[in-house]
């Protein structure tokens, strides 16, 4: 993202003309009136006739019933037949083009240079010219019942618009004739979509139409208007009725505007919403997280509410109603799971066990067991215990006032529980009154999370209270006013038994909603007094309560839509960066037209639709009626990447700290679809709600890119400044400074939540990886780490071994301590301490990965730091992951290397497999510089003089180093003697649980052990390249990295794969030793390093971010992670710390309406006028309202979000 500014395009020229061809084949159903190239006249000519055939077709029928020759129905019958022939005639030139035109592309030779679209026409009836204004259907079933529809539709819309049945509608002639004309051009431009080719939608939800339903959306919708005359028709007089069918008449007129402008659903998205809008407001349900279970969910409350109405007893009624509304608010994935697999697997459909977060805590609530079952059992026959009693013993055969009885009572119980509830919530975020006044009680200005828990302390009570009212307290006074009132008695009634099965359910389903409702209610009784309203009075308190529900829900979508539109016209001008030469007319367009603004805002509102602003421009469309998903797709798509896994590490504590939070009322009401934004360091997280229950709350996690683009970093940078106003600030500040400044802005924060996170520091190296003094110490720093790291492995091996024998013999053995040893031997996979597997390289991105240039020079410098390549011992390693043994061969000084299919591999690297590419053979059992008889001999057998020395000894191809003698004796002094034997007498205790001093003091005196230990840690030291000292940065560098140059032991090295890594560990030890030494000052004691290795090996992670095991180490939760990297742009070396410790990560809600408005915006603009130019306008930044954040968080392909939870059900006790 470099672009920026109101200049950016809104589509580039080539995009404006593919929509201005695209745009007239939606408004006329499918004809290709406008193309990009010539074409002869008989092209236009045929789509005209093709598109006027329903017309012609059915104004025979009309006809031949105006002229009395035949009766409607007769006409309309005929009419139909006309146009079924005509399209079985369509759809038989459609099959034949569609055989020969493969035949003659099999033939055919292509023409590279032509136009992806253009066609080369031979004949008015030819195959290419029928394919191209007829394509056919993919699905033989769909021909037939395209077909048939198409012969239905035009027989039953010459019916409903004859001109004498319009003339009695309206009673004129003049108006019957007009709208004759013009509603045969929608029935035309139905009919073309549906037989002929169809138009690509301007409402698309799906981004491919696998199934060809796109073809019935137009004529479905006529369909429904034909359905209501039909129905005016064949009953009696309605008044009611014949205005809906006036007034739809007229309707009918605009239906291909109101197709063009993408104000009518798709037919997917319209059941969807359909079935969620009834679950929600028709059956006390909630929006589900899937389509699978809002298609369960709705199947299984729609039985309940049928039973409802067919149970005799009034009694019956409410106890069934209660019960089933109860069980069906609870979170039923964790029942299903748990008859699966039992307790172990009850979160199995919520995404815990699938490997995208951790496995969730045993806390009360987050799985199935026998304290939850109790609590519902006990819960559930409470409730009907307290409904079966009030109902039996005071309720009241007839309504009476609110002001008498025991219902009285009962109401003013719900007001004041309302208003405890209401103040306790309101006081648990860092704002209250809507966000418009910071809390005073919220504590503010502290980093350190246990000095913000302490200052909590107060609010967590609070909160603790709220959640007892609200979740036990409440439901039972609100079950009492229910069952207390009169309209029970009259259950009898289709209306009275969906509101009461509604209202039982609710009272579970959503009880801080459902007791908002009823207290509206009683506020309504309460202000008539002893007054009768008698439309109010007659609907009965379930019908009241589902008025309130949606009324309220419209209402607040209203309010939140129109302070998303005032955000988008007001930044328009008042923002620079967005403010584009036509600012000014929409402004001045938008005052002038403001009632048709308020009622686009309005209708919108009305039917639950996003507020669409065209290319999040001051221009609003109604944008068609979705889910509150807003995505067709599964929850849990994202486009990952190696970022993807820090958020995979959180999303875990999030969740625990989001339901601490969702109990306490932290973050406001939790319907579904709200937004939540949180922050900490470079992480944005992405949290909405797509499902609320009773004691549950299931929410989709999201992490954005960590990549700082410039439309990225503005935002951040305003999100940063809107959470610092909230949570910095003194303790006590004055009234004018008591406001939010950022009121108008989408983001309003809510809380800071304690998670446990990763959090990431790093560090230039300069005057530490270039020290002399430094880098000189690194050899003796290396030598120690490796004999540690030889001697511990000794002993990792005797344990294994020892209690692998346990095992086998039949006893239950000792568990694995995977945290003391867990990296240092074979046993671990090999990716996790050496280097990465060939997948991961591909996601190096980052200073620290590794580039493939391989130059052979030598390492001083000369022409600055060489990055680090891929060498044969990266591939000989790969190798070994893959199962597929490699051996090394070298790489020589002025070898040609050249990137390869092997993914930047040297060509001297693929001699071992098979290609020798004329380089010179290599003896591998021979050294030409070593005799063979100096190799070997006493070098692979060592004496040893302690009987205990076996344990610590090591393989015998670890002492066959092809070196002589001479020169590893030239190197002994180098051999730390004291470290040695002070790690062998601390290691020799773990082992021997019997030893005695005896006996570690003959391990120490053993010369034949230390002998050997020196030899191999020696030879490793010269493999290395490393024997008289590392002598720059760029080469520790690639040391660091696995990029050893070529050296005389380094074949010997790489082909002992357990050595080779212990060998990268013990330097990348070395080198981790170095840098606290440079910070925090030199070792005081062999102690003090015996116990930092320790802790490296315990706690650390030390290796490069590419690698597997840096990945696995993070989602294992490693305290401590640490990578070497280099900065090519600015030619320094940087370390990079990654330590685990509980942060506040600051949360936030955002304007879900703005939210769903965006996205709509979103998916018009990539899924019809296709502008997926990464520089468009509506993309660009914009820190009110966090434009290009929100588009990251949109769910792929339109979307980019790195990281993208499966939905996570979380309790809310």
């Amino acid at each position: 993202m470099v672009r920026m500014g109101p200049d950016v395009p809104l589509l580039n020229e080539y995009k404006q003309e593919f929509f201005w061809k695209r745009f007239p084949q939606t408004v006329l159903g499918g004809p290709h009136f406008k193309l990009g190239y010539c074409a002869p006249p008989y092209v236009y000519v045929n789509q005209a006739v093709l598109f006027l055939t329903p017309w012609l077709l059915g104004g025979i029928g009309t006809l031949l019933c105006q002229l009395q020759l035949l009766e409607e129905l007769h006409a309309a019958v005929l009419s139909g037949m006309l146009m079924l022939g005509a399209a079985v005639g369509v759809q038989a030139l459609a099959l034949y083009a569609a055989r020969r035109n493969g035949t003659v592309e099999r033939l055919g030779v292509p023409n590279i240079l032509a136009n992806e679209e253009e066609v080369e026409f031979t004949h008015c009836v030819g195959p290419e010219t029928v394919r191209f204004i007829a394509p056919g259907k993919r699905f033989g079933l769909n021909v037939v019942l395209h077909t048939m529809l198409a012969g239905a539709l035009c027989g039953l819309g010459t019916w409903y618009v004859l001109l004498g049945r319009l003339t009695a509608l309206y009673g004129s002639v003049g108006v019957a004739l007009v709208v004759f004309v013009l509603s045969w051009v929608t029935l035309c431009t139905a009919e073309y979509s549906l037989i002929v080719n169809t138009a690509t939608e301007t409402a698309t939800f799906q981004a491919q139409d696998t199934y060809e339903i796109t073809p019935l959306m137009r004529p479905l919708y006529i369909l429904t208007f034909i359905a209501v005359d039909l129905a005016d028709r064949f009953t009696d007089p309605v008044p009611e009725l014949q205005l809906t069918s006036q007034v739809l008449h007229v309707v009918f007129l605009v239906l291909p505007l109101l197709w063009a402008l993408g104000m009518l659903s798709p037919l997917d998205a319209l059941l969807l919403w359909g079935m969620e809008q009834a679950l929600v407001f028709g059956l006390g349900g909630s929006p589900m997280s899937s389509n699978l279970r809002l298609l369960g969910m709705f199947a299984m409350s729609v039985c309940v509410t049928v039973c409802t109405f067919f149970i005799p007893s009034t009694l019956g009624v409410v106890f069934f109603s209660m019960a089933m509304g109860f069980l069906l608010s609870l979170d039923l994935s964790q029942f299903g799971a748990h008859c699966r697999g039992g307790s172990r697997g009850a979160h199995g459909d919520s995404g815990w066990r699938r490997g995208t977060s951790p496995a969730p805590p045993r806390w009360f609530g987050w799985q199935l067991g026998c304290r939850e079952m109790l609590l519902y059992l006990g819960l559930l026959l409470g409730a009907m215990a307290e409904a079966g009693l009030l109902h039996h013993f005071l309720s009241p055969s007839q309504p009476q006032n609110l002001a008498r009885g025991p219902q009285a009572a009962v109401s003013y119980l719900l007001l004041i529980l309302f208003i405890i509830c209401w103040a306790l919530g309101e006081i648990q975020g860092a704002y209250v009154f809507g966000g418009v006044f910071l809390n005073p009680l919220y504590p503010r200005g502290m980093a350190n999370v246990r000095v913000f828990k302490q200052r909590g302390r107060g609010l967590h009570v609070a909160g603790a209270i709220r959640r007892v009212l609200l979740n036990l307290v409440s439901p039972f006074a609100m079950i009492a006013f229910l069952t207390l009132d009169g309209s029970v008695q009259q259950l009898h009634t289709a209306s009275l038994s969906v509101g009461f099965t509604r209202a039982f359910r609710v009272v579970w389903q959503s009880s801080e909603e459902a007791l908002f409702q009823m207290v509206v209610v009683v506020s309504v009784r309460l202000a008539a007094g002893d007054t009768r309203l008698p439309g109010w009075d007659s609907l009965g308190i379930g019908v009241q309560l589902l008025l309130v529900g949606l009324l309220s829900d419209r209402l607040l979508q209203f309010l939140s839509k129109l302070k998303f539109a005032l955000a988008v016209l007001v930044t328009s001008w008042t923002e620079k960066k967005q403010r584009r030469q036509s600012a000014g007319t929409l402004l001045a367009l938008n005052a002038s037209l403001c009632p048709l603004l308020l009622s686009v805002v309005f209708l919108s509102a009305m039917l639950s639709a996003p507020l669409l602003p065209l290319f999040t421009l001051p221009i609003f469309l109604v944008g068609f009626p979705r889910p509150q998903r807003s995505w067709p797709g599964p929850v849990g798509t994202a486009c990952p990447c190696p970022d993807s896994i820090y958020y995979q590490q959180m999303s875990g504590s999030l969740a625990c700290a989001l339901r601490s939070a969702f109990a306490r009322g932290s973050l406001g009401s939790l319907a579904p679809g709200s937004h939540f934004l949180g922050r900490f360091q470079d992480r944005m997280v992405w949290i909405m709600i797509l499902e609320r229950g009773y004691g549950y709350c299931t929410v989709n996690i999201k992490g954005l890119e960590l990549q700082e683009t410039s439309c990225h970093t503005v935002e951040a940078r305003r999100v940063d400044e809107v959470f610092e106003g909230a949570f910095e600030r003194p303790e006590w500040l004055g009234l004018n400074q008591g406001l939010n400044l950022h009121w108008g802005n989408a983001l309003t924060p809510c809380a800071a939540l304690p998670v446990r996170v990763y959090s990431d520091a790093r560090n230039v190296l300069s005057g530490i990886i270039d020290s002399h003094d430094n880098l000189r110490k690194l050899q003796a720093d290396f030598l120690k780490a490796l004999v540690w790291l030889l001697l511990r492995n000794c002993v990792q091996r005797h344990k294994t071994f020892t209690w692998g024998t346990e095992e086998g013999t039949g006893g239950k053995g000792r568990k694995s301590q995977s945290s003391h040893f867990g990296q240092s031997t074979v046993t671990q996979p090999a990716e996790a301490v050496m280097v990465e597997s060939v997948s991961s390289l591909k996601f190096r991105r980052d200073s620290s990965s590794l580039t493939s240039f391989g130059v052979w020079s030598d390492e001083d410098d000369l022409f600055g730091p060489q990055p680090a390549r891929r060498t044969v011992v990266l591939v000989s390693t790969e190798a070994q992951l893959g199962q597929t043994v490699l051996h090394t061969g070298p790489s020589l000084p002025g070898s040609v290397e050249m990137d390869s299919l092997f993914e930047n591999m040297a060509l001297s690297s693929l001699q071992p497999l098979g290609l020798g590419l004329g380089l010179p053979a290599v003896d591998k059992g021979r050294n030409p510089e070593v005799p063979p008889t100096e190799s070997s001999g006493t070098l692979a057998h060592a004496n040893f003089s302690c009987p205990h020395t076996e344990l610590f000894s090591l393989p015998p191809g670890w002492r066959t180093a092809p070196l002589l003698p001479s020169r590893l004796q030239q190197l002994k002094p180098l051999f730390p003697e004291e470290w040695f034997r002070f790690t062998l007498g601390q290691l020799a205790l773990s082992i021997q649980d019997e030893a005695s001093e005896d006996v570690t003091r003959a391990l120490k005196e053993d010369g034949g052990l230390k002998d050997l230990h020196a030899q191999v840690a020696l030879s490793c030291l010269i493999s290395l390249g490393a024997e008289s000292a590392f002598t720059s940065p760029s080469y520790v560098y690639r040391v660091y990295c696995g990029d050893m140059p070529w050296t005389e032991g380094l074949e010997w090295l790489s082909e002992n794969k357990e050595l080779y890594q212990l060998a990268l560990k013990a330097f990348r030890y070395s080198f981790k030793l170095l840098f606290d030494q440079a910070s925090l000052g030199p070792m005081e004691s062999l102690e003090e390093l015996f116990s930092t290795l320790e802790e490296y090996e315990r706690d650390w992670y030390i290796g490069l971010v590419a690698e597997r095991g840096w990945q696995d180490s993070v989602l294992q939760e490693k305290p401590f992670l640490f990578s070497l990297g280099h900065d090519l742009t600015m030619g320094t070396y940087t370390g990079r710390v990654l330590s685990l410790q509980e942060q506040l990560v600051q949360v936030g809600r955002l304007n879900g309406e703005g939210v769903r408005g965006q996205w709509a915006n979103l998916s018009w603009e990539l899924l019809y006028a296709t502008n997926d130019d990464e520089e468009r306008y509506s993309i660009q930044a914009h820190p009110i309202m966090l434009r290009n954040l929100t588009v990251q968080a949109a769910d792929p392909p339109l979307g980019y979000p790195i990281y993208s939870s499966v939905p996570l059900h979380l309790p809310c006790f």
